[in-house]
Formats: C-alpha cells, sequence, structure tokens
C-alpha cells in the first residue's frame, strides 16, 4: 500500500458572500460551478476542486509572514513565460485586483492577483515536472 499523499484535491477559500464569490471565479477565473447552497460552493478551477465556504467578513486565506508581509498561500501554475504575460493581461482586462509581474531569483516569473475578499492567489510560469510529464 502506498502511503504517501499524491496530490492536492481541495483548497478552502473562506468568502463572506458565497453568491457573489461564485459569480467572481465563473466570470473572472473560468472556473466551472459545481454545486451551491446557501453555505459553500464547490468549484472546478486548474484541476483542482475548490469549496468557497461562507465565513465571518474580512476573514481570508492570507496569512502575514515573520516579516510583516500579507502572503498567499497557493501558487497556481502555467506553461511558460509567455503564457503567464498572457494571463496577467486577461486578468487586468476582467478587472481583477493583479500586481505587478516580478522575478524572485528562482526560475520562472511571477504575479500575485485577489478575488474580490481580498483572498491572494500566485502564479507561477513554470510547471511542475511531474505535472507536465502527466499531461503531455
Amino acid at each position: 500500500m502506498n502511503t504517501r499523499l499524491l496530490r492536492v484535491g481541495t483548497t478552502y477559500i473562506p468568502v463572506s458572500n458565497v453568491e457573489r464569490a461564485s459569480q467572481w471565479y465563473v466570470e473572472k477565473l473560468d472556473a466551472q460551478l459545481n454545486y451551491e447552497d446557501e453555505d459553500k460552493v464547490i468549484l472546478n478551477l486548474a484541476d483542482q476542486s475548490f469549496f468557497l465556504v461562507k465565513a465571518k467578513e474580512k476573514e481570508t486565506a492570507n496569512f502575514f509572514d515573520a516579516y510583516g508581509n500579507e502572503r498567499f498561500s497557493l501558487t497556481f501554475e502555467v506553461d511558460g513565460e509567455q503564457a503567464l504575460k498572457l494571463l496577467h493581461e486577461d486578468l487586468l482586462e476582467r478587472d481583477v485586483k493583479v500586481g505587478e509581474i516580478e522575478k524572485r531569483g528562482h526560475a520562472g516569473i511571477n504575479f500575485v492577483f485577489s478575488d474580490m475578499e481580498g483572498n491572494r492567489f500566485d502564479v507561477w510560469s513554470e510547471l511542475s515536472p511531474s505535472f507536465k510529464k502527466k499531461n503531455q
């Protein structure tokens, strides 16, 4: 029996208004709606299940690092720098709050975007080798 963790299946994102958040993720990120009730929404996005869960106002999945910087807890990957630049432009056109494209001293480039609740997400231009191999 293989006892290793094999993948992340679900990510939970706190939102104050489930219906409004669901519309935002579908319209801005092309997520697919699978289920909705008054307390949660289940979406397919980036080959993963996302639960948008009704939470207290101003609750986010973000955290503060040791230096007081608000950080994201999730990084999406795209296939190459051109794909990242195109996504950056597309999100800007969809009126998504998007940060500048930056080099962080490792392979590839990144940018950060936020949903309408202030949940921050990172995007990286480098696909994981194992994902690339599985999906060629």
